[in-house]
């Protein structure tokens, strides 16, 4: 892609496949995040922000400004949504524990929580995180039991849809510059 006046060069967007790591490079020889993106972003120091596992997918941010980076993680001050379906049935109790947080050996995991429907023994989530630890999500719902069978929930697909004000539609392993209207709404507040 390329970048035209009316993109920003502080920022880019990867709509990252399940199956890559977030990681410079890997020492087992996997695919990472910089074989969808273009030599120069690894050249140039473009690091994300954030992170997603390997097994989730969706939207990763790009920059070379530590600045940026920072404002973005910093805890509390932008919200991230995600989409998932868990394997087990998601009642209402599991998702006021969730909104209250749930104390884990990882510390206190709490997420807001919108059910938005359920197909056969799965549920299917909207999920509002304004700090993410490492595995979040999966740890959350992995410390919720299903009701009907006492085992844990499993998060069987995870979908990162939106960082802040910024909730583009990009092709799955494609990326493109953030537009400058787009950088300006989603670091106004800083």
């Amino acid at each position: 892609m390329n970048n035209t006046i009316n993109n920003t060069a502080k920022l880019l967007a990867l709509n990252k496949p399940k199956g890559f790591l977030v990681t410079r490079s890997d020492d087992k020889g996997r695919k990472t995040v910089y074989d969808l993106l273009p030599q120069w972003a690894y050249d140039k120091g473009w690091m994300p922000i954030g992170r997603l596992d390997l097994e989730s997918r969706g939207l990763l941010l790009f920059t070379t400004n530590g600045k940026i980076n920072n404002m973005l993680t910093k805890p509390g001050n932008c919200k991230k949504i995600y989409e998932v379906w868990v394997r087990g049935h998601v009642t209402s109790e599991h998702i006021l524990m969730a909104n209250d947080g749930i104390e884990s050996k990882f510390g206190l995991l709490k997420a807001k929580v919108q059910k938005l429907g359920f197909g056969g023994a799965k549920t299917k989530l909207k999920i509002e995180l304004e700090e993410g630890k490492n595995r979040h999500i999966r740890r959350l719902f992995g410390a919720l039991k299903d009701p009907k069978f006492g085992t844990p929930l499993k998060v069987l697909t995870l979908s990162r849809i939106s960082i802040g004000s910024f909730n583009p539609i990009i092709e799955s392993g494609t990326w493109r510059y953030l537009s400058i209207e787009e950088e300006k709404s989603l670091l106004k507040k800083y």
